[in-house]
Order: C-alpha cells, then sequence, then structure tokens
C-alpha cells in the first residue's frame, strides 16, 4: 500500500495556490463518502514521482493528513502545459464496502510468441489501452492482462473474451456491447513486394 504524505491547507485561492507551489508545495484536495471536502497540501517532489508509476493511478491509496489515514484513490491531476510541474491532485476516499469505478491498464503479454506476431508479421493495434472497471476496493487490480498467445492474423480479441480478476465487473461500454480490445492487422505490401511475388 502507497502511503501519500500531506498536510491541511488553510489558505485558499489562486494566489495562495501560487505561493504554495513556488515553495515546492502542490494544493490538492480530498472529498468524497458523505463527509466535506477537505484542501491539503503535498510535496511537489514525492508527488510528482509516484505520478510516473503506473501502480499510483489504479491503487488504493494510504492518504496520512497530519497522522490521521484515509483510503483513497487518485482521480485528476492537472499538470502545467509545458513544464514538468504539477498543479492541482484530487483524491476520492473509498468506502471499504461500496463498489468503485475505475480506469485499470490493460498489459498485453504472448504478443511475441503469436501466429500473427510469429508467422505473419502482423501489427498488433491496440485498440483499448485502458478499461473501466466496476469493483470493491478491497479487490481493485493493478492491471488487467490481455493474452495475446492464441492471436492470428486478421484476428481481434473482445471484451468478452478478456479474463478477468475475481470481482471485476464491466459497466455498459457505450454502443457497442463487445468492443475490439486488440487486432491483429496483416502486414502492408509494397507495389514493389507486389511486384517482386508476380515475377517470381
Amino acid at each position: 500500500m502507497t502511503t501519500v504524505i500531506a498536510t491541511e491547507r488553510s489558505v485558499q485561492g489562486s494566489s495562495a495556490s501560487r505561493r504554495l507551489r513556488r515553495a515546492g508545495r502542490v494544493p490538492a484536495v480530498v472529498y468524497g463518502v458523505g463527509t466535506q471536502a477537505a484542501s491539503i497540501e503535498l510535496d511537489h517532489n514525492s508527488i510528482y514521482h509516484a505520478l510516473r508509476k503506473e501502480e499510483f493511478h489504479s491503487s488504493i491509496l494510504d492518504l496520512d493528513v497530519a497522522g490521521k489515514v484515509e483510503k483513497v484513490l487518485l482521480r485528476a491531476v492537472q499538470w502545467h502545459p509545458y513544464k514538468q510541474q504539477v498543479l492541482h491532485v484530487d483524491f476520492q476516499r473509498v468506502n471499504e464496502k461500496q463498489s468503485i469505478h475505475v480506469k485499470v491498464p490493460l498489459h498485453f503479454i504472448n504478443a511475441d510468441v503469436s501466429p500473427a506476431v510469429k508467422l505473419g508479421n502482423a501489427i498488433i493495434n491496440h485498440v483499448l489501452n485502458e478499461l473501466d472497471i466496476n469493483v470493491l476496493p478491497a479487490d481493485l487490480p493493478q492491471f488487467i492482462e490481455v493474452d495475446l498467445s492464441a492471436l492470428e492474423v486478421g484476428q481481434s480479441i473482445h471484451l468478452s473474451e478478456l479474463k478477468l480478476p475475481k470481482g471485476v465487473t464491466l459497466p455498459n461500454h457505450g454502443n457497442e456491447e463487445d468492443p475490439a480490445v486488440v487486432t491483429a492487422l496483416a502486414p502492408l505490401v509494397s507495389a514493389e513486394d507486389e511486384a517482386e511475388g508476380a515475377a517470381e
């Protein structure tokens, strides 16, 4: 479990936030679970490095505010348009007994041994890179694996074919009932290659 250390933020407003950022701090807010939203601040370097880790975005975090620890999810991050600077962070409190709606990354495995790549030189096209799921906090997976070992050229793996971890269910995915997650596209054949093939 990752712990995020924070302190309470008493002053608010854009000028106060600018002063915080100049001092190497990041304004943040934590909300949800029937309690009032709380304004907090974080150390910039700590949160910057934490945000570089994929699992930080899809894990239940321990938020320690002046010694009081709450279970939270990272919900939003605002970055500076061109500097490597975190401007604001939103956390949401979680209730261990209530299902949460989150996005988790997809990890594609065994592409190199799939017939599509090994025999067909196919181009693997990741249609989705993350998945919306519903899950209890205790069952939240850091990622979901998509096994490509049986994928053939021209085939797709659809949402219904994924092996979901325990406790994970999928919300309605828009108009498409069973969207493709990954497809194996036949390699493009150039006119030169076609001409060579015909000559042979």
